[in-house]
């Protein structure tokens, strides 16, 4: 496994209609993001290459991959955990699954200045991906579990003061209902981003939660027993 004085970083994500890749090489990010339903498929890898060209790097110069876990899109989570399971394998490095309601809350805090965060995405069939988190010491946190529900289910944590963002797809579906009336402030127009995919994987890779490929899995949310997300 490579080590060096500033490890190379590679993100990517496709859990939802959004496909994005990040890089952190010798300190600098850059990023490529793109709203392109069910093209995640062909655009990521090209996407990828353009962003090593533009840092002036191959491929074999990443140190540690992260990926968005989900939950989201089945096909989309898929593709990302394939996808990076491959290139650690083919390179030999670890792997670092972020959930894409954390990411969805960093993006939130990120251009929003959101430090408490219901993040909801769209996840069909009159449900919910649906996390509550709060910044601290750093990074976006979860409250409680994050789980796939109705709209009406939606929950804020029991301990919940002050004010609260809404971030995500599920916004424009999630009702006005009593127990979210803390949140004052909403976009739906948000959806997960792999430049902050990059910042919770660098958190992540500090605390030595890196993975091998072998053990990579997309999270679906479905395949859990739904419940309510707060602590």
């Amino acid at each position: 496994m490579k080590r060096h004085p500033l490890p190379t970083l590679l993100a990517l994500d496709t859990a939802t209609e959004a496909c994005s890749v990040a890089l952190l090489h010798q300190g600098q990010i850059l990023t490529h993001y793109e709203v392109i339903p069910r093209l995640h498929a062909g655009r990521l890898l090209p996407m990828l290459q353009t962003l090593l060209s533009e840092a002036g790097i191959a491929l074999n110069a990443v140190d540690s991959i992260a990926f968005g876990r989900g939950p989201g899109a089945f096909t989309g989570v898929r593709i990302a955990a394939s996808v990076a399971q491959g290139l650690a394998f083919a390179l030999n490095c670890p792997l670092l699954p972020i959930s894409n309601l954390a990411a969805l809350a960093q993006r939130a805090l990120r251009e929003h200045g959101a430090e408490q965060v219901a993040a909801a995405i769209d996840a069909r069939i009159g449900e919910l991906y649906f996390g509550c988190y709060r910044f601290e010491q750093g990074e976006m946190r979860l409250q409680g579990m994050e789980a796939v529900l109705p709209p009406a289910q939606a929950r804020l944590p029991r301990t919940a003061n002050g004010d609260w963002f809404g971030a995500g797809s599920g916004w424009s579906v999630a009702g006005g209902h009593q127990q979210l009336a803390l949140i004052t402030h909403k976009d739906a127009s948000l959806l997960p981003h792999a430049e902050d995919i990059l910042h919770l994987a660098q958190r992540a890779l500090a605390r030595g939660e890196q993975i091998p490929a072998e053990q990579a899995q997309p999270v679906y949310l479905r395949d859990k027993v739904t419940s309510k997300p707060a602590p």
